[in-house]
């Protein structure tokens, strides 16, 4: 494919359109090693479709890539025209052909990027040059400002971060095509050691190893060619299940093995400082209910049987090759009598073992969790030394077991077997358990109510629940809250609606008695409007069991008869918690505030439910943490990038000042839980950067974040890559805890904050809610027609049956306008924000204060520089000549040229405002490696959107077919992989 050979050539790289300065191609030396994958990738790839679809799909392919890269460089309305004439001469099977091309490439262009990421943080590193981010410069500067190990080691002690999967429609990809592409990354690896090898033999780049490197060759062209001959994506709907196995998938590859890793490394780090496990996974696939009715009780049970699978699968591959590595024997080394008595309770009576008691314990351990695996998911081992009997009744029962070999070990002079295998699979099981991730449950509070009406009404306690103001709700609840009664009657008639609620709540007490006590930790509330809203889902868990005791009851102590010191720590970090499956805590009831207003309301709301009497003893005797969720989404499609981020840190602050009041008379710990999507105009961006920008107070060592979208897998499927990112997240949370970089912000900054706020969400909604037609231009003009109804993923796109904005789920709002370049959410609003305050004063030398004091806040204000800085990268990956195409499918031309226009002018408005505030005269002047990647990608993933407007156009007038269709499901795949954080 003529797709590789062409990044050389400086005249088909992106060049200027939105009167962008991009850089020009000329590959720099450090890009060399890129470059060359690219086109060994690219060659292949259009060497299989050659070989595969014939010579004239081949030419096919080049013309159209041609053409586009034309008419991006030179907006060549010639190149334009032939573009259009082209592609609509394309017949369905040549359409999909193409696009399966350019898609593939954003995919193989993905894994060389991956590669050389890795590369050049590994030559940075061996030249001294620690990158920001990393755990080694986090502890650098700890040391430098005087914080000891041991106060490091106390913070992690009382610590939780937590990534969180969430399900994602056009990231769900089949675990054929993740393998194959896995498999591509390594031997890309594979191919920099042969060179490496081979110059450091050789000292010379042209004496490498032609045999070595032919045969990697032909095993990249054979991963290729499975690539192209495997289905991208799945035809029928997606289910639960698929997302859920798609998650899966990640934790396999990734999280099980370089989690302990990441743990190894600040171990060595802090020396002989205990490390304890603070850094968890969370997952929300299989219990985020919200606006999904295909999420139910079975789904929940699927979801963690699988997980526990996946966990157990793992540790018995880890047993089984440790028993092979510890052949010690009782003739040769001494052990303890912990470990003989270990070894002596082991089903493993084969003579030829009866002088190695670590293998004939480990044949025990194994059969034990065979045992486990088939009492929690009925699957079977692959390996039987000895019958699978005895289970595990908790995971912390295990640990024990893996300790005390452990112990002998090191008690023996045999502490070099630890370090490889065992220790790390100690740290795993203290880390995932046998629930492998905390599974989320999550409803709409408008769902609570209804089961709550429908049980008050059926027990004749109050008919008209819903229609009672907030005051008498709340007394009701409370009232209800201290009966000990519960309120179903028996052999009553209830709606499916309240019946799969309640079997929701009954599934979450049985999973977690069966697989612990971490395996279900969160109830979270979407659109939390009222203290009501908390107190129905208290009701609920009262109601199967979930909740010890009643609300304001004087005889409940603390479980575990002492209360939980500050932070948490009982269920936080200390050793062996992670998988203490006995513990009865209540599941933590998590408001989720989402739009303005709920933002605005979460402090007074939080006040007013701890102000009510028995709960603060009741979240004290349930753990004493109290998580809060903010969501970045509907806040900023509610009033845009600067009004959400605004409103999100205003709330932040409000709420820490709240629990810092709290924490003096209940010792309660406040967690922030972070919505973050892909998009910057749902919350993503570099998270590094995104926690040191967080309000002063705010982290302290807790923090729960998002991960969805294309983000999961560019940030986890390649496991080194995946190791990195967790890592930031880590040196991210310790740096905001104890270094405290960001300080309060002046009375001038938050003052300029408020009016650009203002004025944005002005602007904003001005365009997004008042512009009549708008939502026509929308539905028209980006392919969320086609989302919401190609069977993309398992949830509906729309909350209710409407084509209203308000309505409009977030994802499908934000990836719709990233589908067709505008990106709109993760900017508009900004530029006119910034011009009427310039212009505020009506003279030079007000423009010039305000400016300076802009200026000011960027280079001195975390919050506001890291916000300037996602913008950057918006419009970096905006196109407005792409947009154009997409917006000619709006067939009300006056409305067309109308709205388009006024994107225009806001997009060029924001442009010059990031320019003036940061003297940048380009977009990604402080992202290099974002330029390289715009650089090498984005003239590639061009032709992707002109297929796409063109099927759109068919499918819309009535011509679809199912090759249609697919191809548009492709085309979304594909653009979605090559922009890499547009969900």
């Amino acid at each position: 494919m003529v797709t590789t050979a062409r990044v050389k050539s400086s005249r088909e790289q992106p060049a200027g359109s939105n009167s962008q300065q991009r850089p020009r191609a000329r590959a720099k030396d450090n890009e060399r090693p890129l470059v060359e994958d690219i086109r060994l990738l690219g060659r292949i790839l259009g060497d299989v479709i050659r070989e595969q679809e014939g010579v004239a799909a081949y030419e096919l392919i080049e013309e159209v890539r041609k053409l586009s890269v034309t008419f991006r460089r030179d907006a060549d309305t010639e190149a334009d025209k032939s573009l259009k004439k082209l592609l609509k001469g394309l017949s369905g099977d040549q359409t999909v052909s193409v696009i399966r091309a350019f898609t593939y490439f954003s995919h193989l262009a993905n894994l060389a990027e991956d590669r050389h990421h890795i590369r050049r943080r590994a030559i940075h590193e061996r030249a001294g040059d620690t990158q920001e981010g990393s755990i080694e410069v986090a502890l650098s500067r700890l040391r430098w400002a005087g914080i000891s190990p041991k106060t490091i080691s106390n913070t992690l002690a009382h610590a939780y971060v937590s990534p969180v999967l969430t399900a994602h429609p056009t990231e769900v990809q089949r675990k054929s095509i993740l393998d194959a592409e896995r498999d591509i990354a390594l031997l890309l690896t594979a191919r920099d050691e042969i060179k490496s090898h081979a110059l450091a033999v050789n000292a010379s780049r042209d004496a490498l190893t032609p045999r070595e490197l032919a045969a990697n060759e032909a095993q990249l062209r054979a991963r290729v060619m499975q690539l192209w001959q495997t289905r991208l994506l799945r035809f029928t709907k997606l289910t639960v299940a698929d997302e859920i196995e798609n998650a899966l998938s990640y934790y396999e590859s990734t999280f099980l093995r370089e989690i302990p890793k990441l743990y190894a490394e600040l171990e060595r780090a802090l020396g002989s400082q205990p490390v304890h496990s603070f850094l968890r996974m969370g997952q929300w696939i299989g219990g985020d209910r919200d606006g999904n009715p295909n999420v139910s009780a079975d789904t929940l049970e699927y979801a963690l049987r699988r997980q526990s699978e996946v966990a157990l699968r793992h540790y018995l591959t880890e047993v089984h090759y440790l028993g092979g590595e510890l052949s010690l024997s009782a003739m040769l080394v001494d052990f303890t009598p912990e470990m003989r008595a270990l070894a002596e309770r082991s089903p493993d009576i084969n003579e030829h073992r009866l002088d190695e008691p670590y293998r004939r314990a480990l044949t025990g351990v194994y059969a034990r969790l065979a045992a486990t695996l088939k009492d929690l998911t009925g699957g079977d081992a692959a390996r039987h030394a000895v019958a699978p009997q005895n289970a595990y009744l908790s995971a912390e029962d295990f640990l024990a077991d893996l300790r005390i070999i452990e112990a002998s070990l090191r008690a023996n002079h045999g502490s070099a077997l630890v370090a490889q295998r065992l220790h790390p699979l100690i740290r795993a099981v203290e880390v995932f358990g046998f629930h492998l991730a905390t599974v989320d449950l999550r409803q709409s509070s408008d769902k609570h109510e209804e089961v709550i009406a429908e049980l008050l009404a059926v027990a004749r306690i109050e008919t008209k629940y819903s229609s009672l103001d907030e005051s008498a709700k709340r007394e009701l609840l409370l009232s209800l809250l201290n009966d000990a009664r519960p309120l179903r009657v028996m052999g009553a008639a209830y709606s499916d609606h309240a019946r799969g609620e309640i079997a929701i709540f009954e599934s979450a007490k049985v999973m977690r008695q069966r697989f612990g006590a971490q395996a279900i930790r969160h109830y979270i509330i979407s659109h939390t409007e009222t203290v009501s809203d908390l107190l129905e889902v208290l009701l609920l868990q009262k109601e199967v069991g979930l909740m010890q005791g009643i609300l304001n009851d004087p005889h409940a102590q603390p479980f575990g008869s002492v209360a939980a010191p500050r932070g948490g720590a009982r269920a936080l970090g200390r050793p062996g918690d992670a998988v203490n499956h006995r513990s009865t805590h209540d599941l933590i009831v998590v408001p989720l505030f989402e739009t303005i207003e709920d933002l605005r309301n979460a402090a007074p709301i939080m006040r007013e439910y701890y102000a009510l009497p028995g709960i603060a003893q009741q979240v004290k005797r349930s753990g004493g943490e109290q998580d809060i969720m903010l969501g970045y989404s509907d806040s900023n499609k509610d009033g845009g990038i600067f009004t959400s981020n605004w409103e999100l840190y205003r709330a932040e602050i409000a709420l820490v000042e709240l629990f810092d009041e709290l924490a003096n008379s209940h010792n309660i710990q406040l967690r922030m839980f972070h919505g973050r999507g892909g998009t910057v105009g749902r919350g993503g961006g570099p998270s590094y950067q995104a926690i040191l920008a967080q309000p002063p107070g705010t982290v302290r060592g807790q923090i729960r974040l998002t991960e969805q979208g294309e983000v999961i897998g560019s940030k986890y499927a390649n496991p080194e890559i995946g190791r990195r990112n967790l890592e930031t997240l880590v040196a991210a949370t310790l740096e905001a805890t104890l270094l405290q970089p960001t300080k309060p912000a002046t009375k001038a900054f938050l003052l300029a904050a408020a009016e650009l706020s203002q004025t944005s969400m002005a602007a904003y909604r001005a365009l997004v809610y008042d512009t009549p037609g708008f939502t026509e231009y929308f539905f028209s003009a980006t392919p969320i027609r086609e989302i919401a109804e190609l069977n993309i993923g398992s949830r509906p796109a729309s909350r209710k049956a409407s084509q209203k904005i308000e309505d409009l789920r977030a994802i499908p709002w934000g990836f719709s306008w990233g589908q067709c370049r505008l990106t709109l959410p993760g900017w508009y609003g900004f530029g006119s924000a910034i011009e009427q305050m310039l212009s505020a004063g009506g003279t030079p030398a007000s423009r010039k204060e305000a400016l300076a004091l802009l200026q000011k806040m960027y280079k001195q204000w975390p919050f506001f520089r890291t916000l300037l800085s996602n913008m950057d990268m918006v419009l970096a990956k905006s196109d407005l000549a792409l947009a154009s195409r997409y917006a000619e499918l709006v067939n009300d031309t006056r409305l067309r040229k109308k709205i388009f226009s006024a994107i225009e002018a806001e997009w060029h408005r924001t442009a010059e405002a990031l320019g003036l505030i940061t003297g940048e005269k380009q977009r990604l002047a402080g992202n290099a490696s974002l330029q390289r990647s715009i650089r090498h990608r984005f003239p590639y993933i061009d032709p992707l959107h002109h297929l796409q407007v063109e099927l759109v156009r068919r499918y819309r007038e009535g011509k679809a077919d199912e090759r249609v269709q697919r191809g548009i499901h492709i085309s979304i795949n594909g653009i979605a992989a090559g922009l890499r954080n547009t969900g």
